[in-house]
Order: C-alpha cells, then structure tokens, then sequence
C-alpha cells in the first residue's frame, strides 16, 4: 500500500468538502443537534428526578458513543457514493490506485470526519450539560476505539453491499445504525431483552461497550478486562471480514465487467 494513494483519496474529499457548505455542515450540524436535544432530555429527566439519579451521564454518554460509531461508519460510506454520485468510481480505477489504497482512502477519511464530529459532540456535552468524562477514566479511549474498529467494518460491508447489488442498494445501508440499536442495548441493559435478542447482542462488538459504560456509571464491578478484550477481538473479527468480502465483491465487478457497467441503476 502506497500512502501517497491513500492520502490522495483523502486530499480529494478535502476539497470536495471546502468547495461545497452542503458537505461540510453536516459533519458537526447532526450530532450538535442529537446532543442538544439529548442534553435537554436528560436535563429534563434529572428535574423530575430530583437528586436521586444523574441521567446524565448514562443518557447523553449513550448518544455520543453511538453518534461516534455512526458517523465513522458513514464516513466511510458518504465518501464511497460520493464517487458513484459523480459517476467517477470507475475512473479512479484508471489510475495505478489499487483496491487496497482506495479502501485505506476511504478510512482515513472516515478518521478525520468522525473526529470533527467527536470534537463537536464532547465540547458539547461538557460545555453545556456537564458531562465528566473523568469517570470514564482511560476505557473511555477503548469504548471509542472498540466502535470506531465496528464502525469501520460496518462501513467496509456497505460499500461492499452497494457495489455487488448497485447504487439504488444505498437504501439498505443507511439502515443500518438503527437495526443495530436494539440488539447492542444502546439505552437500556441487554437483560431487558428476550434471549434470542441476546444471543445476537453478545455477537455484536458495541453491547460490550454499552455494558460497560453503565457498569462504570452505575457504580457495579465488572471485568472491564475480559469485556473489552471480547468487544476489541469481534471487532477485529468483523473488519477483518468485511474487508475479505470487499475484496471478493470487487474482483467479482472486475472479472465480470460490472465495473464497466456501473451506474445510477441497479447493477445487479
């Protein structure tokens, strides 16, 4: 891998992102919002509530954690069709680029979008509600490590997903932050969930940090360990396949001249 490619696919949505406000507003418009209104929400619950529970940091740390692993996996992805939109995917595979560089491309860029977006989301949540993230200690890095590792999988299986089935396939990708939420316990212990919930939760790399982060608010012990290794190892897991299956998906394109043939209409 040459990462002179790879900081050109980077340099590249740079300046698609400083030539147009319509792509440089949403990377901290959304999240500024989601941790308003949250902030409100939680503001709210700990009036009602009086002194007896800080929602806090169990509600509003929830929504930041999740924003994070959303907006990684749609860095990857945004950045993805933005080359399909502009009918130019096929065109930069005229140049020496390989697959590999243009999926490292793709990362970094994720990386330095899903930062704005952090940095925007935790000056928030400290400036204006008062979230500490001193109680999180260093497993705050790991939660956000373990979620940006699955979020860069998630990502890597969209494109994968929008290349095989063709553009209009987008629909299913967008989904897929809100399909996840139920099965990982975003706001709520995964024993509230029936067992085959669970099962499906323990596969999936941001129950465990999930659990662990409401652990840590809630004062209970657990084996931040042994929970952390399990979250990092499936996460690992995870990317590791999703860039397998890319890999296949776009020799598959290649070898069949789906590539040649990639439009606006579904390609499947």
């Amino acid at each position: 891998m040459r990462l002179r490619h790879v900081s050109a696919i980077l340099v590249r949505q740079f300046y698609l992102m400083r030539g147009s406000v319509a792509r440089l507003v949403p990377l901290f418009a959304w999240v500024a919002v989601d941790i308003l209104l949250w902030g409100f929400i939680t503001r709210y619950l700990n009036k009602v509530a009086g002194a007896r529970f800080d929602f806090v940091p169990m509600l509003l740390g929830a929504v930041l954690l999740w924003d994070f692993f959303t907006r990684v996996m749609q860095g990857v992805t945004t950045s993805f069709l933005e080359d399909v939109w502009s009918r130019s995917f096929m065109n930069l595979f005229a140049t020496p680029l390989s697959v590999t560089e243009y999926v490292g491309g793709l990362v970094a860029t994720s990386v330095a979008t899903s930062l704005v977006g952090l940095a925007v989301m935790l000056a928030l949540a400290a400036g204006v509600f008062g979230l500490s993230y001193l109680r999180f200690g260093l497993l705050l890095g790991v939660f956000l490590l373990v979620l940006f590792l699955f979020g860069i999988a998630m990502g890597i299986a969209g494109t994968a997903m929008v290349l095989r089935l063709g553009p209009a396939s987008e629909w299913f990708v967008w989904p897929i932050p809100a399909m996840l939420s139920p099965f990982v316990g975003v706001f709520y212990p995964l024993a509230t969930l029936p067992q085959w919930m669970q099962c499906v939760a323990r596969a999936l790399p941001p129950s465990y940090v999930f659990e662990g982060m409401r652990a840590m608010v809630l004062g209970e012990p657990f084996a931040a360990g042994g929970l952390m290794a399990w979250g990092m190892g499936l996460a690992a897991v995870y990317l590791a396949v999703a860039a397998w299956c890319f890999g296949r998906v776009f020799r598959h394109a290649v070898r069949t001249g789906l590539l040649a043939r990639y439009s606006a209409e579904s390609a499947a």
